[in-house]
Parts: C-alpha cells; structure tokens; sequence
C-alpha cells in the first residue's frame, strides 16, 4: 500500500476517536477523579498511554504493511504430492480435494497463486492466505499484517474497557464530593464518550472474540464462509469435514502469533514465513489416507 493510498476517511474518523478517547480519558477522567499529579494519577496515565501508544503502533503497522502479495513469478510445484491441499472453489461452489501442486491461476492478476491466497477486488493484487479487506485500515489484511491488525484490535478492547472504567469511576466521585456544578461543564465530554466507548468495546470485543476463534482453528475468515459450505457438502455425502490447517489449539497460536507467549501481544512477524505452503493436519499422513 502507498502511503497517499493509505489513508482515507475512515481511517481519519479512527484517528480522530482514538486522539479523542485518550484526551477525555487522561485530561477529564484520569484528572478529576485522581489529579494527574498525584501517584494514582501518572500510574493510570502511564499505563493508560502505554496501552494508546500500542495501539496506535499496530494500527500503522496494520495499514502501512503490506498484507502479503503472491510474488509475480511464483509456480506451483507439480510434482510435490506431499501434502493434499483441501479448498472450496468458488466457480462450482463445491468441495474439491485438490493434490499438492494444483494449478490455482488468478485471471485478474495472470499468474499462478498458492493456497489460501485470494484476489482482492479493492486492492487488485492476490494476498497471501487472505482473511478480508478493511475498510477501517483501508489495507487488505492477509498473511504479512494479520498478526498486528489482531495485536491492535487487543489493544483497542484494552483501551475501551479501561477508558469505560475511568470514566464511571470519574462521574462516580464527582457524585459522592458534590461536585455536580463542575461536573456540568464537562457533561458533554461524558456524554459523547459514553455513546462512543460503549458500542465501540462491545463491537470491538466481538470482533476480538471472532479472531481468537479463527486463530484457534486456524482458519481466515474466507476459509470460515468457505468450510460452512464445505461441511454441509461432506455431510450430505456421508463424511467428515475437517479443515486441513487445523493443528490444534496450541500449534495454531502458535503458527500465528509465534511460540514465543511474550511476543503475542508484540507486532512481531518473523515466524510467519513466506506464506506459499502452510504445515497441515494431512503433514505425514500418506496421500492416499487423506483422499476421499
């Protein structure tokens, strides 16, 4: 993504709420409940800053990385069997087993992609192992950057919930030291950041808790639309789906987000690879056990 390309409306309004957000949070909040000069004042606004400071870093991170584009010179080994691929193709909309090397071809871009690469239609170009394009990072965010759009979002669910808790508890003494003359001059402040905070941490909590499932099953979010139909066609045949980069829960947090426990909540990517094969269940296994 170029940087003129990256920025957009929404990734403005982003900017603007978080700019937002952190002034009430540490100016109004943090201020009147605690005073900023006092030691439980700089402790939360410390914590409260670091927290803002990582979520800002993994949001420009997530917009300014690149997602991971399938290299224009990339070919399909044809003669590697090792590993039996399992994909639904959307031109027939049904299950296909396709055997390691399969010709995967995107008309758009004219070369050859690997699995779990798709074409976006936003940014024209095929990313590796694609999970959607965000409008919100105005970026696709594939195999390169999904560690630290998923790093952000934590962030983000962090930031909410503790500027929530700050806010309650800053209108809460306000009430209890009869303040209330003071406390309407910044009633707007409140106002504005309650309709804000509220729908925004439960947003952004479900879209959390959507990405630790997909990380958990290590799965896209393409490849979720893709194994519901998946498994309603193996059920009508009498079989049983299984999604063929499920490793378990373990082997797939750590296949996303590193084995290193520390780094999890680190923009880190050095353990992601190159995005062109992934390790699958059928790692092993013999061809002929895993087909159908």
């Amino acid at each position: 993504m170029t940087l003129g390309f990256s920025f957009s409306l929404p990734v403005m309004v982003v900017v603007s709420a978080i700019a937002f957000v952190y002034f009430c949070t540490v100016f109004v909040f943090i201020d009147r409940w605690f005073g900023l000069m006092t030691s439980p004042g700089i402790m939360n606004a410390v914590a409260f800053t670091g927290v803002a400071v990582m979520c800002v870093l993994n949001y420009v991170f997530a917009i300014f990385m690149d997602p991971g584009r399938v290299p224009s010179n990339f070919l399909p080994d044809i003669e590697d069997s090792r590993v039996p691929i399992h994909e639904i193709k959307r031109k027939d909309a049904a299950l296909a087993v396709l055997e390691g090397g399969d010709l995967r071809y995107c008309q758009k871009c004219s070369h050859f992609k690997p699995p779990r690469a798709h074409h976006c239609r936003v940014c024209k170009i095929c990313v590796l192992r694609m999970d959607h394009h965000c409008t919100w990072i105005n970026n696709c965010v594939g195999h390169a950057n999904y560690k630290v759009f998923f790093v952000f979002v934590v962030y983000a669910v962090i930031a909410c919930i503790y500027s929530l808790v700050l806010l309650v508890g800053s209108l809460t003494n306000d009430s209890q030291n009869d303040k209330q003359q003071s406390a309407d001059s910044f009633r707007i402040l409140y106002v504005i950041s309650g309709l804000l905070l509220v729908p925004l941490s439960m947003a952004l909590s479900g879209l959390l808790g959507w990405h630790i499932y997909l990380i958990l099953q290590n799965k896209t979010t393409i490849e979720y639309h893709e194994g519901v139909r998946a498994t309603w066609l193996e059920e009508r045949a009498g079989n049983v789906y299984k999604h063929p980069y499920d490793l378990g829960a373990y082997d797939n947090l750590t296949t996303v987000l590193g084995s290193n426990i520390i780094c999890w909540i680190c923009p880190t990517s050095r353990h992601i690879g190159n995005g062109l094969r992934f390790r699958t269940a059928y790692d092993g296994l013999p061809v002929a056990s895993t087909s159908k």
